[in-house]
């Protein structure tokens, strides 16, 4: 359950609020998130999952790269103080507050071979739900990449091989992720893949984009280490 902090901390001032919806379990949504904007993903209810895809909104051509991400900052577990980096070098997202801490860069997203356990019916998944917010886009299949896993831990063996460890977000758990760029973020609201329940309880979700502070000069996730540094360095050119 959500702890008195996680709740205060989730508190906002109405004022810098830009939009706030909730996403129904199995849909889908796509904002452009401006530069110096914060989208907040919560969970009023606990997740099993949310998928993330994003892009830079100006040159779509430039997006996450989940093996970058991991490979700069020696670190497959993404947590408060971590960067989300696109395939040029530059910072799409900065994780300012988790209170989750539970995300999973190495498994891909759902699609109707995963949604099989659930039997007959119309299942959502993430992979069908990209392609629709993306055609919307004029981008297409070609331009869903590896995405982020929000709300979910996998364990990796010495094998390699990826397990479900049935730690996910619990109600009001939520990631604030800093555009340091104009993002456009692609959400799916559908359990992660590898969950092993045969339901289909994808629970709703809520983005919250609001206006959030100026970095300081000690800003955490822009100074943590040489890398951020000239990742941020980077980024900061192309508004220079």
């Amino acid at each position: 359950m959500s702890t008195e902090s996680d709740a205060q901390s989730m508190a906002l001032d109405s004022a810098l609020i830009v939009e706030n919806e909730m996403i129904p379990g199995g849909a889908y949504w796509s904002r452009m998130i401006q530069r110096g904007t914060t989208l907040r993903i919560a969970a009023p209810e606990g997740s099993r999952g949310i998928a993330l895809l994003c892009y830079n909104a100006d040159n779509l051509i430039e997006r996450y790269n989940a093996a970058d991400t991991a490979k700069i900052q020696f670190n497959a577990f993404l947590k408060k103080g971590m960067l989300l980096y696109s395939d040029m070098g530059r910072i799409l997202f900065s994780i300012t507050e988790d209170t989750c801490g539970l995300h999973d860069m190495l498994s891909g997203c759902s699609n109707v071979v995963t949604n099989a356990k659930y039997g007959e019916g119309d299942f959502k998944n993430s992979r069908d739900n990209f392609m629709l917010a993306l055609t919307k886009r004029n981008l297409s299949k070609k331009d869903i990449m590896p995405n982020l896993n929000l709300f979910t831990r996998i364990a990796v063996d010495p094998e390699g091989n990826l397990a479900w460890t049935e730690q996910t977000a619990q109600p009001g758990n939520f990631i604030d992720l800093r555009a340091e760029m104009n993002v456009l973020a692609v959400l799916s609201n559908c359990p992660h893949p590898l969950d092993p329940s045969t339901v289909y309880d994808a629970k709703p979700i809520q983005a919250i984009v609001w206006k959030s502070p100026l970095p300081a000069d000690d800003d955490r996730c822009r100074i943590s280490n040489p890398e951020a540094i000239r990742g941020f360095q980077n980024t900061d050119a192309l508004f220079a």
